[in-house]
């Protein structure tokens, strides 16, 4: 029978490059001063110690130390009802909470393969530890993925002839996804929701058992994290009208645009979570299999009439390929990845890793 591996982020706070991008998952503590509170099926709990060097300036917006915010932390109801599922089936369960990428990678380094004679850490194809991810937002599912590309990419230097050409990582080691609020999909488009898996925490359960692996594209890019969904480049003023913003897009040879034209907004797609801005159709059929990333742009431009009135046209080019490069031209430009908030300042490119990760899906 399995072990299973309930995995929970500390906190539901994301911070720009996913839970773990400044080394913390809750309030500010890092890898170096904190251990991992699990919990196994017995529902006997051991906690290492945790700091409370939360800086000032959270304190002051929170009122809270760390320690205070990480200790009402308990598992979630459904993280409950999905180990009584995996308990009833026999397998061997625990809950683990981790508040560090420290701490996420002592979970992942369970998945790990026998030693290799090259020296990589590898993961091991017939690993009898499944893991579940219970996350609350599409972002703590990607820290945790980020963490998976962290642990088993190779440096170029070291690429294994075993690699597939068309790939600078192996199969990451599947996962189960575990949603801690079953209501959003309903009116939130989460990955989840878009990859039509289970919700429920017993089919989630039943998904871990007796469910085969789905390989699905990653998006990799070279400020060191990654994307599942997609990424949603532009912003809108306090009336909601989108903001005019400049930048080169480029999809391997195809120049969307060269950055003297304003933009409205950029969407990089691997699912569908950004196809639609308003009531215009950005992407027009994302697929999270197919090898490709699917770009697209919307420009103003301004047309006139037959009694030659002036009126503002907005026009949608799309692309689609294997890699995308977006540079600002001016200043910086807010974007949403995985629903992460942050703020591009320089070029940033995103490449298809096909196939890459995967969930297990009945």
């Amino acid at each position: 029978m399995y072990d299973v591996v309930l995995l929970t982020l500390g906190s539901e706070r994301d911070a720009p490059g996913g839970c773990g991008s400044g080394g913390a998952c809750c309030g500010g503590a890092s890898g170096a001063d904190t251990a991992p509170t699990s919990q196994t099926d017995t529902g006997q709990t051991s906690t290492g110690q945790t700091s409370t060097g939360q800086s000032n300036a959270d304190q002051a917006s929170t009122g809270q130390t760390d320690t205070e915010q990480c200790a009402t932390e308990r598992p979630r109801v459904p993280v409950l009802a999905c180990a009584d599922a995996l308990n009833a089936r026999g397998a061997r369960v625990e809950t683990v909470t981790a508040r560090s990428d420290a701490e996420i990678d002592a979970v992942l380094a369970r998945l790990d393969g026998p030693a290799r004679p090259d020296g990589l850490t590898w993961p091991d194809p017939d690993s009898k530890t499944r893991l579940v991810i219970a996350t609350a937002s599409d972002g703590q599912l990607r820290a945790v993925l980020r963490r998976l590309v962290k642990r088993y990419a190779p440096a170029p230097s070291k690429r294994p002839a075993d690699l597939p050409g068309n790939r600078t990582l192996p199969d990451l080691p599947p996962v189960a996804v575990l949603p801690l609020d079953p209501a959003r999909g309903g009116t939130h488009r989460d990955l989840v929701a878009q990859l039509g898996l289970p919700r429920d925490p017993a089919a989630v359960a039943a998904a871990v058992l007796d469910g085969t692996p789905r390989r699905l594209d990653l998006l990799r890019n070279d400020g060191g994290s990654v994307t599942l969904d997609g990424a949603l480049l532009g912003a809108a003023d306090d009336a909601g009208r989108p903001l005019h913003w400049r930048a080169r897009v480029e999809v391997d040879d195809t120049i969307l645009t060269d950055g003297a034209e304003p933009l409205l907004a950029c969407a990089v797609g691997n699912a569908g979570g950004y196809a639609t801005l308003d009531d215009v159709t950005l992407l027009t059929a994302p697929d999270p299999a197919d090898g490709q990333v699917e770009v697209a742009v919307a420009v103003p431009v301004v047309v006139r009439s037959a009694w030659g009135r002036k009126r503002v046209r907005l026009e949608v080019r799309r692309a689609r390929g294997r890699a995308v490069s977006v540079l600002p031209r001016e200043g910086k430009v807010p974007y949403l990845d995985d629903g992460v908030e942050g703020e591009l300042t320089r070029k940033r490119s995103w490449w298809i890793e096909p196939g890459a990760w995967a969930v297990w899906s009945i």
